[in-house]
This record gives C-alpha cells, structure tokens and sequence, in this order.
C-alpha cells in the first residue's frame, strides 16, 4: 500500500524560531522553511524531518532524532564548544563527557531548545 510513499517524520516544539537556530545554527542542519512555518530539516541521508510548533508541547520521553557520527568523542567535544550539554540518565554507565560506551556502541544524548532528546551515535560500518 504505502511502497511508494515519501514517508517523513516530525516532531513538535514549543518555539519554532528558537528550533530553527538550534537545528540550522547550532547543529550546522540544512533547515529550510515549509507552508506554514513548519521546518523542514533536510538530512545528509537525504531524509527529511520536519519541526512544527505546538502550543502544549510536552518533549518527548525518548530519543527523536539520531546523529551517526565516526567518532562520537569528537563529535560530543564540538557540541560542547557551541553550548550544547550531554544528559545523564541513571541506568547507564556514562564516562566524564556523558558517552556511554556499552555493548561496542558508543552513545551520548543531548537536547534541543524545546527540551527533545537527540543522540550521537557510532555509525555501524555495516
């Protein structure tokens, strides 16, 4: 039924300006604007995502969005060095710059503006 459909995902937000500096400022993202003011995020895996705002926004509870990166170290030191904070959770076992090496992957959980979880990840050279 839906083979040939052009799927895309989306999240809310709770401030769609603050959004749009965070995914195309700050993470670097090709952010273009939709009908409506919607964002449209345009990945490097071709994908696109889009950010709607949301009066009564509740961030989401788990990751929305993964970032595979090559070295995830890297990747965690030049968020630090644009303001942006990796999260801690108790049930996993975190090193001093919030990665959590577990299993042979490497994984470290930050937010966006509006309180989203995202992720950088080890690629799998799969």
């Amino acid at each position: 039924m839906f083979k040939d459909s052009r799927a895309y995902s989306g999240f809310s937000v709770d401030n769609i300006d603050a959004a749009k500096a965070f995914y195309g400022g700050t993470l670097g993202l090709d952010v273009r604007v939709g009908q409506m003011g919607i964002l449209e995020l345009h990945l490097p895996s071709g994908a696109t995502v889009i950010v709607y705002p949301k009066d009564d926004h509740v961030p989401a509870t788990f990751t929305i969005l993964n970032f595979p990166v090559e070295d995830v170290e890297k990747a965690v030191d030049q968020l630090a060095t644009v303001g942006v904070k990796m999260e801690r959770y108790p049930n996993f076992d975190q090193d001093a710059k919030g990665i959590s090496r577990r299993d042979g992957q490497e994984i470290a959980w930050f937010k966006d503006p509006a309180a989203n979880i995202l992720s950088v990840l080890k690629a799998d050279r799969g």
